[in-house]
């Protein structure tokens, strides 16, 4: 099936803002049936929660388990522990401040651009060295010969971290970390952030959850940010909830966001350097009154009777009202959140018209808690690369799980790790 997206403002939020009926507003559908044939191969098994992975060409795979730590797969079959969260067994070396809790631990990770010469690989994990607790971007050198790693740095050692229990009821200590590390085409280092469930920090301009942060592999803010003034430099977009997908379009090389909403309006955005994803949880914004621990993000879900389109209404995920110059998704998932968490695109002619598609993997998660809708999602671009036309599900030729990455490997296969402990490789067949 296809359809088409208004490109300023994507249905529910343009028919909120026309004041039209919400259950009227056109949705994006995901009906499509597969275009390819998948095959699955179990690259890894029996993991603890792995989160991400980053390959080189010869098909080296890093990979981070969230509460146990960081391992390269080499082309050969082997694995090699490198570096541990606190005191996780079987690794050479640990990080004695890092831990994991709740969501929080290790988690996203990359090689350099010019790792062939400089051997620097980077790691996004949660350390108790400083009290606040924060998360930290790690830069290190990993070894010639694959068994160990160095000179560990924490370029980024600021991102806010959750340390205590809310008084509303949803999410406890670690939540909201965001966490994906990308290289990006423009050759700088981007990194994902999260709210962390504290109402003030997606609009702060020096807190560095709910952001997009543009960074050299020195930590150093890229010399190109436009955040608003009083922003910390590093900033690159701000106003997020929990970007967990990040991907760059091949084409035009923008970078793209997957993020989901408080169970409702899980969106993609392509990111406009300093915008602002328009995401404002506070009490007393839009008339929303006083809600508990001071973070509205969850309010409207705890309202009996109240369907998606009305929540979406109360606490827009991007709220055009407050802020009219917002960055607009250009796909919001029906309306739904189910826990769009990363992001891909397909590359090679084996993939058919897949081929420069977006995908999302979606770890599903209804309304409640329920475990519904756990895929991904095959997202096609128009001719002029800025809107979504086509959404499909893939059909999958393994049981689905809790999709936490999707990553395009060197041999355009696409490899995704789902939380119950597994990482596949799916490839297009005939």
């Amino acid at each position: 099936m296809k359809f088409s997206v208004e490109r300023s403002k994507p249905p529910v939020v343009a028919a909120l803002l026309a004041g039209t009926s919400l259950l009227a507003a056109p949705v994006l559908a995901q009906d499509g049936m597969n275009t390819t044939k998948l095959t699955s191969e179990v690259v890894l098994d029996d993991l603890d929660n792995p989160w991400d992975m980053a390959f080189l060409e010869d098909g080296t795979m890093l990979f981070t388990e969230k509460c146990s730590g960081l391992s390269v797969l080499m082309p050969d079959g082997s694995v090699n522990a490198l570096y541990g969260v606190g005191e996780a067994e079987g690794y050479p070396e640990s990080g004695s401040d890092l831990f994991c809790e709740g969501q929080a631990g290790m988690m996203g990770v990359a090689f350099d651009p010019e790792f062939e010469s400089n051997r620097r690989i980077y790691v996004y994990a949660t350390s108790n060295m400083s009290d606040p607790h924060t998360n930290r971007l790690m830069r290190f050198t990993l070894s010639e010969d694959f068994s160990s790693v160095s000179d560990r740095t924490d370029i980024v050692d600021d991102v806010v971290y959750k340390m205590a229990a809310s008084d509303h009821p949803f999410g406890g200590p670690g939540a909201h970390n965001g966490g994906r590390v990308r290289f990006g085409p423009d050759g700088a280092l981007y990194l994902t952030t999260g709210d962390t469930h504290n109402s003030e920090v997606p609009q702060s301009p020096t807190m560095m959850g709910s952001k997009v942060l543009r960074i050299d592999t020195d930590g150093n803010a890229h010399p190109d940010n436009a955040p608003p003034e009083g922003f910390d430099k590093r900033t690159y977009t701000y106003g997020h909830r929990n970007v967990q997908g990040l991907a760059f379009h091949p084409e035009t090389g923008a970078a793209i966001t997957a993020e989901h909403g408080p169970w409702h309006s899980d969106e993609i955005t392509i990111l406009e350097n300093g915008g602002n994803a328009g995401w404002d949880p506070r009490p007393n914004m839009a008339g929303r009154g006083d809600c508990p621990d001071d973070y509205c993000g969850y309010s409207p879900n705890q309202a009996e009777g109240m369907n998606r389109y009305e929540r979406a209404a109360f606490m827009p995920m991007t709220d055009f009202e407050t802020y009219p110059d917002a960055m607009p998704p250009i796909w919001n998932n029906n309306g739904w959140s189910q826990g769009t968490s990363s992001a891909a695109f397909l590359s090679g002619e084996q993939w058919g018209d897949w081929d420069g598609a977006m995908v999302v993997g979606i770890m599903g998660i209804g309304f409640g808690g329920t475990p519904i809708g756990q895929r991904i999602d095959v997202i096609q671009f128009n001719d002029e690369y800025n809107d979504v036309y086509d959404v499909t599900e893939m059909t999958l030729p393994m049981d689905p799980g809790r999709f936490r990455s999707v990553v395009s490997g060197p041999d355009g296969s696409l490899y995704t790790s789902i939380d119950e402990g597994t990482i596949y490789k799916l490839t297009p067949g005939n």
